[in-house]
């Protein structure tokens, strides 16, 4: 081909990609201009600022059941973002208080995703007060699985065990108690006829594993207790038996059912407790905690989703109700025999050590927190948990957010 000829057809093709970009920039300032970048644009950033879900909705319709934990996983990948997505409604006075029938609707506001809430049916013209009784609003994790863990204590804070009430003695002189026996209780103050309380069985310490420290203690849920009546007993004073008698206030109660046998000194906790206004999905405010699995409920040695655990860290190290920890088994250290190769010489009592990774096992999240530790449900696993896996914030170990080592020695 002539020279002349590939030069001016080289330079043809230059004008014609310069005409066609020039083209595609005007149609996109003419049609394009304030709309939001593709969802796959924002999941892959590095910041990692609103991570959606591959296959988020555009609208989703909440059931009854759902909880904004899992309605939070429709929309986003990771849960704990929920707070920076959610649009607050001027109508809404609350807006983490979603119903079912309520519409969710994935909107940009300014290039950015966010979920705003519509009642059911046709568009609201007007705002509206919402009549529905706040106990139907959608929970932050299953309702009915809380209730089972805080009716029937199983982990008792440490400043929890000094002032709750106890098992004084058992009436017709037995000395355990059982269904259909009856005990005296010594801290009740004066309770309505017919309320119940939990009988618990104070056991093994729990203990900070940092520094050794008692943070609470194992409770073995003994039985079910109704109230008949509270009465006086006489105490004799420090002095003698005769004088400087004082009256102390004593609750009868009626044993309903039981798990193990009552014994004196067992302690009693409100059998329906209010955990209180529901809580968000959040990650938590402090991104260098870690912590560890200080026990399991149930006396078990390994756990799974929906299952109960306390951990070594509270609110003094930046936790709150609602923060998601991830939940991580460490690696292990193994001995690399074959760094070396096959030969008769590489065999030698000096094997290089190897640490494996640390590998991500669960999702927690914190549904009552204290000081110095914190009782969490078990929302998401792959792997089964056990005593002494660490936990950190659920960023940790994301290539975005770099994977340190915080257990190398």
């Amino acid at each position: 081909m002539d020279h002349n000829l590939r030069l001016s057809t080289r330079h043809s093709a230059g004008r014609r990609a310069w005409i066609r970009a020039a083209a595609l920039l005007a149609v996109a300032l003419a049609f394009g201009a304030g709309a939001p970048p593709p969802a796959a644009a924002q999941t892959s950033s590095p910041s990692m600022s609103v991570p959606l879900a591959p296959d988020a909705p555009q609208q989703y319709v909440v059931k009854q059941g759902d909880t904004l934990w899992d309605i939070a996983g429709v929309f986003l990948r990771d849960p704990w973002y929920w707070p920076e997505i959610w649009h607050v409604n001027p109508e809404i006075r609350n807006p983490h208080l979603i119903y079912p029938g309520d519409v969710l609707n994935l909107v940009y506001v300014d290039g950015k995703p966010r979920i705003t809430v519509a009642s059911a049916g046709a568009t609201r013209l007007s705002p509206e007060v919402r009549s529905v009784p706040l106990r139907d609003a959608i929970r932050a994790i299953p309702y009915d699985l809380l209730m089972d863990f805080v009716g029937r204590p199983s982990l008792i804070e440490k400043d929890e065990v000094k002032r709750v009430p106890y098992v004084v003695g058992m009436r017709d002189r037995h000395i355990v108690g059982s269904t259909a026996n009856e005990v005296y209780a010594s801290g009740l103050g004066e309770p309505a006829v017919g309320n119940r309380y939990s009988i618990v069985n104070v056991g093994e310490e729990l203990r900070d594993p940092d520094d050794g420290d008692l943070l609470g203690y194992i409770g073995h849920f003994a039985g079910t207790g109704a109230v008949i009546q509270t009465s006086g007993a006489v105490v004799p004073g420090a002095k003698s038996i005769f004088k400087m008698r004082r009256q102390k206030e004593l609750t009868h109660l009626r044993v309903t059912d039981t798990a193990r046998e009552i014994l004196q000194g067992d302690k009693l906790l409100p059998a329906e407790v209010d955990l209180g206004a529901d809580f968000v999905p959040s990650a938590p405010a402090n991104e260098a905690v870690i912590g560890q699995v200080i026990a399991v409920v149930d006396g078990v040695h390994v756990a799974g989703k929906y299952q109960v655990l306390a951990l070594n860290r509270g609110k003094r190290h930046g936790l709150a109700p609602g923060n998601a920890l991830g939940v991580f088994y460490r690696g292990e250290e193994v001995r690399d025999r074959f760094d070396r190769g096959m030969s008769w010489m590489s065999f030698t009592a000096n094997y290089d050590r190897v640490r494996l990774p640390d590998e991500r096992s669960a999702t927690v999240l914190l549904f009552r927190v204290y000081d110095r530790m914190s009782y969490g449900l078990v929302v998401e696993s792959s792997q089964v948990i056990r005593r002494g896996d660490f936990v950190a914030h659920p960023r940790y170990g994301h290539r975005e957010a770099g994977r340190e080592n915080l257990f190398v020695r």
